[in-house]
C-alpha cells in the first residue's frame, strides 16, 4: 500500500501547478499551517530548490538573448480548444481538448498545450500575479501549461526533464475607464464561475471562445525567459517559463468575480482569495536582444551627444 501511495504522490504532485489536487500534500494558500512558508517543508525535495519560481522580474537586469524568436502558436485560434472549466480549490483551471502546439519562442522543440489556469489576489483592488516586474504586481495572472511533445504528455517523464514543461505567463491589469462586462472573451468565460462555485465542480464549455481570444491585445514578440518550476508544491523545477510584457487589460467587474464567487471547498467555506505563491530568489532572466541591443545604442548615442556638445563650449 505504501508503494502504492508513493506512486500516486508522484504522478499527481509532479503537476500540482498544473492543478491534479493530491490529498496526500496537505498545502494551501490561507492557513499558516499549510501555506507558502511551509512548502519547503511539505514538499522539500523541491520547493526549498534554487530554481524556484516565481520572481521579481528586474527589466534592467534582463540580458538580451537572439535566441529568443517569435512563437509559433498553433491552433490557438481553436473555437472548440477548451474542453471543461473546473474549481480545484486551489485555483480555476481549463482543460483543453487538444490540438494546440508552441513552437519557437526559442524553445529547443515543440510544446503540446495542456490546460490554463488563473492566479489573483481579492478584487481587482488587491493584486495577485504572481510574478512581479520591478516590484510591481498586477491584478491577475494567466498561466498556460504546455508539456514537451516528445513526452506525449507523459506528466512524470516531463516533470522530471529541467525543460520539460513550457509555461507562458500573461499578466492581467485593470481596463481603464469604466467599462464592464469587456473583453467580450472573459465575459464569456466567467459567465462559466457560476457554475463551479464549489470544490470539484466541473463544467463543459461550449465552443465560441480561443485562445487567440483571450490573448487579444497583447503584443506576444515581447517577452522575458528565465528557468524556473511549478509555483505549487511539489515545486518540480521543470520550467522554461515565458512570462510576457504585455498584460490582457479586463474590465474590473469580471476581475472581481473570481474572488467573489468561488471558493476553496463547499459552499460555506471561504472564498478563494489570494492563491498566488510569494516571490522567490531572483533567477537569471533574458529578453530579446533587439530590445537590450536598442537600450544600449540609445545610451550610447547620448553618451555620444553629449560630449559633441560638451565640445561646442
Amino acid at each position: 500500500m505504501s508503494v502504492l501511495v508513493t506512486a500516486l504522490f508522484a504522478a499527481c504532485a509532479l503537476f500540482s501547478s498544473v492543478n491534479c489536487a493530491d490529498s496526500s500534500v496537505e498545502w494551501c494558500y490561507h492557513l499558516p499551517s499549510c501555506n507558502d512558508t511551509k512548502w519547503p517543508v511539505i514538499a522539500s525535495k523541491y520547493c526549498n530548490g534554487t530554481r524556484q519560481s516565481p520572481v521579481d522580474i528586474v527589466t534592467t537586469a534582463a540580458k538580451g538573448d537572439a535566441k529568443l524568436t517569435e512563437f509559433t502558436f498553433h491552433n490557438f485560434d481553436s473555437k472548440s480548444a477548451f474542453k471543461t472549466i473546473e474549481n480545484t480549490g486551489k485555483t480555476v483551471k481549463v482543460n483543453f481538448n487538444g490540438g494546440m502546439t508552441i513552437s519557437g519562442g526559442g524553445l529547443s522543440e515543440p510544446y503540446d498545450s495542456l490546460q490554463l489556469h488563473l492566479h489573483w489576489g481579492n478584487g481587482s483592488s488587491i493584486p495577485g500575479s504572481e510574478h512581479t516586474v520591478d516590484g510591481k504586481r498586477y491584478a491577475m495572472e494567466l498561466h498556460i501549461v504546455n508539456v514537451k511533445s516528445v513526452h506525449n504528455l507523459n506528466v512524470t517523464a516531463a516533470g522530471a526533464d529541467s525543460t520539460g514543461l513550457a509555461a507562458l505567463g500573461f499578466f492581467i491589469e485593470v481596463m481603464s475607464g469604466d467599462a464592464t462586462g469587456q473583453p467580450a472573451s472573459w465575459k464569456t468565460l466567467t459567465s462559466y464561475l457560476a457554475n463551479i462555485t464549489k470544490k470539484g465542480n466541473s463544467s463543459s464549455m461550449a465552443s465560441g471562445i480561443s485562445l487567440d481570444d483571450l490573448l487579444e491585445g497583447v503584443n506576444r514578440t515581447k517577452y522575458y525567459r528565465y528557468l524556473g518550476s511549478l509555483t505549487t508544491p511539489s515545486c518540480n523545477e521543470a520550467v522554461v517559463w515565458t512570462v510576457f510584457k504585455e498584460p490582457i487589460k479586463v474590465s474590473r467587474d469580471l476581475i472581481d468575480l473570481f474572488s467573489t464567487t468561488v471558493h476553496i471547498g463547499n459552499g460555506s467555506s471561504p472564498l478563494m482569495v489570494k492563491i498566488y505563491r510569494n516571490l522567490q530568489p531572483p533567477q537569471a532572466v533574458t529578453t530579446q536582444a533587439s530590445d537590450s541591443s536598442s537600450t544600449t545604442y540609445l545610451s550610447m548615442g547620448l553618451l555620444a551627444l553629449s560630449l559633441m556638445l560638451g565640445r561646442c563650449y
